[in-house]
C-alpha cells in the first residue's frame, strides 16, 4: 500500500497523451521512397520492444534508415486524462518529469492540462534528460518533496519505471504505447503497480 504520497509525477508521451496517430506519420514518413513496407517496420517494432524499449531506433538500424521528424500536432490528449488528473489533483500536488523540447507549458495549456499542473520538469529546460536520476531529483527539489513521498506514472520501464524506482519513489507503470509492450526483467523494472489507463489509474483504491 502507498502511504504518505504528496505528489503524483506523470510522464507526458503515452501517459498523458496519445501518441499512436503521430508515431505512425513517423513511420510513414520513415518508410517514404524505401524498400521497407509499412508492415514489416511496424512489426520489427513492435518485436524489438517486448525486450527492448528503444523499439523505433533499433528498428531504424536494423533497415539501415534515417529517423524522421516527429509532429507534436498529431498527438492527442488520452480522452480520460483530464479527469483523471482533475480528481487526484483534489489531494496530490501534480507534477510532470519527461523528456520534451523546450515549450512543454505551453503544450500542456494548449491541451487543457496545465491547469491541474503544480510543477513541470522537463528535459530541455534541465539540461539532463531520463533515466538520468538527476532530472528527478531536481524534480524532488523543486517540489521540496522527499523521495518516498512521490509516485511516478510513466510508460516507460528504462526511462521511468527503473530510475523512479532506484531513487526510492513509489512507480505506477502505464501499459500504453510501445512501452507498454515491454516486460518486466529485472527487480529494478518491477513497479509498485501496472495499470492499462488513466481510468484504472484513478481506481487504485491504495492510492486514493
Amino acid at each position: 500500500m502507498i502511504k504518505n504520497i504528496k505528489w503524483i509525477f506523470f510522464d507526458i508521451g503515452s501517459t498523458l497523451v496519445d501518441e499512436s496517430v503521430a508515431f505512425r506519420k513517423r513511420v510513414e514518413k520513415t518508410i517514404a521512397n524505401t524498400n521497407v513496407s509499412y508492415d514489416d517496420f511496424y512489426s520489427k517494432m513492435v518485436e524489438i520492444s517486448k525486450y527492448n524499449q528503444k523499439g523505433y531506433h533499433k528498428a531504424l538500424e536494423y533497415y539501415g534508415l534515417t529517423m524522421a521528424p516527429w509532429n507534436s500536432d498529431d498527438e492527442f490528449v488520452y480522452p480520460e486524462a483530464e479527469e483523471c488528473l482533475r480528481k487526484l489533483s483534489k489531494k496530490y500536488k501534480i507534477g510532470i518529469i519527461a523528456n520534451q523540447v523546450f515549450g512543454s507549458e505551453e503544450r500542456l495549456e494548449k491541451i487543457g492540462l496545465l491547469k491541474y499542473i503544480n510543477l513541470v520538469v522537463a528535459s530541455a529546460e534541465e539540461g539532463v534528460a531520463k533515466p538520468d536520476l538527476r532530472i528527478f531529483e531536481i524534480a524532488l527539489s523543486k517540489a521540496d518533496c522527499k523521495a518516498e513521498e512521490a509516485v511516478m506514472v510513466g510508460d516507460r520501464l528504462d526511462n521511468d519505471i527503473v530510475p523512479a524506482n532506484k531513487i526510492g519513489m513509489k512507480t505506477v507503470w502505464i501499459k500504453q504505447g510501445l512501452g507498454g509492450l515491454a516486460t518486466p526483467m529485472t527487480q529494478e523494472e518491477q513497479p509498485n503497480y501496472t495499470v492499462s489507463n488513466l481510468n484504472e489509474l484513478c481506481d487504485l483504491e491504495d492510492i486514493l
